[in-house]
């Protein structure tokens, strides 16, 4: 979708077209969706916010001055939408881990499997700004410049959070700077 067909939705959503509105939920939700996954490491609850952070951009549409893309402007809602609820989200993935503690147990996890889980683990570990940074540039493609006004930090402290983070990664999955083992 271009610029000028985002504008023409966005200004029939703010008088109240729903239908409008629509166009422009399908085409973000995709991007939204995998950003709050990446940054939850849980599809359910990223898709729960999705949504809530969805209905909040309808209820807030007036307040999208333009100077950015929609898809930046839905993105910061789902943030602050992801913040609040981070305390339940920790919890949520302490019983996880547990629980998959005890499948470990039972059977050998595959590989790739354990790769997946070791990266989450290392992504929890990281501050939640950085972890933030790293999911939306380099999980979701946004430009460092998206990512400072979606989470309403400096351009230089998003540039350092994805340096520092992507470094952190590294070193806890025992990747070298090339990312090869």
């Amino acid at each position: 979708m271009d610029a000028a067909e985002e504008a023409r939705l966005v200004k029939l959503a703010r008088n109240g077209d729903m239908r409008a509105y629509g166009k422009l939920v399908d085409f973000n939700q995709g991007a939204v969706r995998a950003f709050l996954r990446r940054l939850t490491g849980n599809g359910a609850d990223a898709d729960d916010l999705a949504q809530e952070a969805f209905a909040r951009t309808w209820e807030v549409i007036n307040r999208f001055d333009g100077a950015s893309r929609l898809r930046t402007f839905i993105c910061g809602v789902a943030f602050q939408y992801w913040r609040r609820r981070r305390r339940a989200d920790v919890r949520r993935a302490a019983r996880e881990d547990a629980y998959a503690a005890l499948e470990d147990d039972a059977s050998e996890p595959h590989a790739r499997a354990a790769q997946r889980l070791a990266l989450r683990r290392a992504m929890e570990e990281l501050p939640e700004d950085q972890r933030a940074a790293l999911a939306l540039c380099l999980g979701q493609d946004f430009t460092h410049a998206e990512a400072a006004e979606i989470l309403r930090l400096p351009l230089g402290t998003v540039k350092s959070h994805v340096l520092r983070g992507r470094a952190r990664l590294q070193a806890a999955l025992g990747l070298d700077r090339e990312g090869a083992a």
